[in-house]
């Protein structure tokens, strides 16, 4: 029985592998964050310009800025998520299995990077 074992049952050795795996995740998760909030002008205006043949474009606009809001929050909480599953398992805590188990679930739509790690994430930790 290793040290990881009495920590995080069930990872054995994969839990600082996958512990880097996250915090590199969650940092890029956290960088797209910021790209997405410094582009948000560029994007709305690029949307924008599509918006002039429809028949109601100020509900679609609102459309818009809704979802890209919650891309905005969804990328920062899969960040944190990410980086906070990540020390976890490399500080041997305890909580490092269910918090890599939410961040796995979150970023299984985040192609090809979250979806890959997610998968492997699932298949570790619900052995």
């Amino acid at each position: 029985m290793t040290s990881n074992d009495s920590v995080a049952p069930g990872l054995g050795d994969h839990a600082r592998p996958l512990g880097i795996c996250w915090v590199a995740y969650g940092v890029i998760r956290l960088a797209m964050a910021v790209w997405l909030v410094s582009f948000g002008g560029t994007a709305t205006l690029m949307f924008g310009a599509l918006l002039n043949r429809v028949a109601d474009p100020f509900t679609l606009m609102g459309a818009f800025h809704f979802l890209y809001a919650a891309t905005i929050v969804l990328s920062v909480v899969c960040g944190v998520l990410g980086l906070l599953a990540g020390l976890a398992l490399l500080g041997g805590q305890r909580s490092g299995r269910t918090l890599c188990l939410i961040a796995g679930f979150l970023s299984l739509p985040n192609i090809p990077l979250g979806t890959t790690l997610g998968i492997y994430t699932l298949i570790v930790c619900f052995r």
